[in-house]
């Protein structure tokens, strides 16, 4: 790949000069910049196409850090095949918002959708993730929480910063300007299409594009229904590597998409007729959760790694801007030492010496039980409408038990998603409109979400499984928890009591 530029000269002569492969040339006043579009190979999408300015966004330090980050946190442990990483995740995602782009602008030239738009939402598809941490959603969703108690940050502030940091390190601001970007103008767009608030029933605030091209901003992270090419990846990338099954068809919805105006707004809309198929991805969202995000033994690996961070925090040094020194739990406030955080601190604490401080040999033997699967142990779980004890340690007579919250829904907490997706007609394309609740099927399901409290005991031995079975028992009487099924698993793999309180 390489790109050629000139002033004067034939354009033709130089597109051939750069051989073979995909080629444009964009004008930029009186010169030009030939770019040759990079071919990458990807088993759900084929082979992608992507704008040069793309892959040096991708060939820089901050994204191949992505190459260490899995998807899927502790899922890997539970399904051997979800091995895959926020890098490939990332280039997916890129690759689908030029898609939609494109396919939006073709469809209707009355949009004024410019080549300058589609690539500033393919950058941001691009970089959407670049602030995730170890193990993904275990780092700010389990681990930062009780290591910073009361800090609100999470990784989409992170990957604000960090596009920020690789755009200046790299100096990628004369690269841009090359291929046709305003910055005073596209730098804002690309970072509020990674990190924005839901805007409906509000004053246009943003400062990268007006409001009628509000739906761009739809692309990329939808927060109107959740439909963004974001899921559209992440879902056939997760099934494809869990070996799940997915009815969901992404295609249809490209050929579909349209932009219509509802009540001063542009959202992207679809056909009547598909309904149903966007139904089947909120529930593909909802079976992932079950069956893998959230699957028990997910959560129980995800718990302990989250243990041993806590207790290898302050050991963990990594040096950042200047060659200040900072732990697991405030590189996120440097992005010097947050691009040196990935995956890896796993084997580090692992591996750590022998003679090392005693919490860090602590942190080192939770690990070794989850590699030698030698797991907390499952005692249940139980449904509750407004659980207020979550996410927390309590004792049973000498042994420790963690409640944990899982929460599962379709992805609007107690909503239907389908209620906040527009539709048109093939009689009239300009003219959005909602279901309405008695024009929606009655197999349709009526409650769409539900909060489950897991518990988990901490210790494993030899001792007698029902004691810990009563004592659990008494426990969830004293704090007058309602009915519910307890599971115990034991240490024998052929040893399952029901009980039932």
């Amino acid at each position: 790949m390489e790109w050629t530029r000139g002033g004067t000269g034939d354009p033709l002569l130089a597109l051939r000069r750069t051989g073979v492969g995909l080629l444009f040339w964009v004008i930029t006043g009186l010169d030009f910049v030939v770019c040759v579009l990079q071919v990458f190979n990807d088993p759900i999408h084929g082979h992608m196409e992507l704008h040069p300015l793309l892959v040096k966004i991708i060939d820089t330090p901050q994204f191949q850090r992505l190459r260490s980050i899995r998807q899927l946190g502790g899922t890997y442990f539970v399904y051997p095949g979800a091995s895959h990483n926020r890098f490939e995740h990332s280039i997916g995602v890129a690759h689908l918002a030029g898609q939609l782009g494109q396919a939006l602008k073709t469809k209707q030239p009355g949009l004024n959708i410019t080549d300058r738009d589609i690539l500033c939402v393919q950058i941001a598809g691009l970089c959407h993730d670049l602030g995730h941490g170890p193990f993904s959603h275990l780092y700010d969703g389990m681990f930062i929480p009780k290591a910073r108690p009361g800090n609100k940050w999470k990784h989409e502030t992170a990957s604000l910063a960090m596009f920020d940091h690789l755009v200046k390190c790299n100096k990628l601001e004369d690269v841009m300007k090359q291929y046709g970007l305003n910055l005073s103008e596209d730098l804002d767009f690309i970072k509020e299409m990674i990190d924005r608030d839901n805007d409906k029933d509000q004053e246009w605030l943003h400062k990268g594009r007006p409001k009628d091209k509000s739906f761009l901003y739809e692309i990329v992270s939808n927060k109107t229904n959740g439909i963004d090419v974001d899921k559209f990846d992440y879902f056939a990338r997760d099934c494809y590597h869990l070996g799940v099954q997915i009815n969901f068809d992404y295609h249809r919805f490209l050929k579909f998409a349209r932009v219509c105006e509802v009540d001063g707004w542009k959202h992207i809309c679809v056909r009547d007729k598909e309904e149903d198929n966007m139904t089947e991805m909120f529930h593909t969202r909802l079976c992932l959760h079950r069956r893998a995000y959230q699957h028990k033994v997910t959560k129980i690996i995800e718990t302990m790694i989250t243990d041993a961070f806590l207790k290898a925090d302050k050991h963990i040094k990594i040096e950042g801007t200047g060659k200040k020194t900072f732990r697991l739990s405030t590189a996120i406030d440097d992005m010097e030492a947050y691009t040196k955080l990935t995956d890896a601190v796993f084997e580090k604490i692992l591996n750590c010496a022998f003679d090392a401080p005693q919490e860090l040999r602590d942190a080192r033997d939770i690990l070794r039980r989850i590699i030698n699967r030698d797991l907390y142990r499952f005692l249940g779980e139980t449904r509750f409408e407004d659980p207020t004890e979550v996410c927390t340690n309590v004792f049973v007579g000498l042994y420790c038990i963690t409640l944990s919250t899982i929460k599962m829904d379709y992805g609007m907490k107690r909503e239907d998603p389908i209620d906040h997706l527009y539709f048109y007609t093939k009689h009239d394309t300009t003219r959005a409109f909602n279901r309405k609740r008695c024009q929606v099927s009655r197999i349709r399901p009526m409650c769409f979400s539900e909060q489950l409290v897991g518990f988990v005991c901490k210790k494993t031995d030899d001792r007698n499984p029902q004691a810990d079975v009563d004592n659990f028992q008494q426990w969830c009487r004293a704090k007058d928890f309602p009915e519910y099924q307890v599971i115990f698993i034991s240490s024998c793999p052929t040893s399952v009591m029901h009980l039932s309180l």
